[in-house]
């Protein structure tokens, strides 16, 4: 892979990344808290995961931690903006 290449893939990733949402399917959780612990700034993804709701917080990096970390798989990334509602991700 050519640098050039690499960059574009870099810059794909990370335009991806800013307008993912950490998004729970909340019938595989188990609450069992390691999302919420594993989040290096502190949000509560284990609310989120109990409500079936996206992480909307602004404040998230979408680093993917919480989701690596989640031993049900109950979180994946979707796409979706921080200025959508919930009914709107995805689309």
């Amino acid at each position: 892979m050519s640098f050039r290449e690499h960059l574009t893939s870099e810059a794909r990733h990370r335009q991806a990344l800013a307008v993912g949402l950490v998004v729970p399917d909340n019938s595989r959780c188990v609450q069992c808290g390691i999302c919420s612990f594993n989040c290096p700034i502190g949000i509560d993804v284990r609310q989120h995961a109990w409500l079936g709701k996206p992480v909307e917080d602004s404040h998230c990096l979408t680093c993917g931690t919480c989701i690596q970390k989640c031993p049900r798989g109950v979180l994946r990334f979707e796409r979706g903006s921080l200025h959508l509602g919930a009914t709107e991700v995805g689309r």
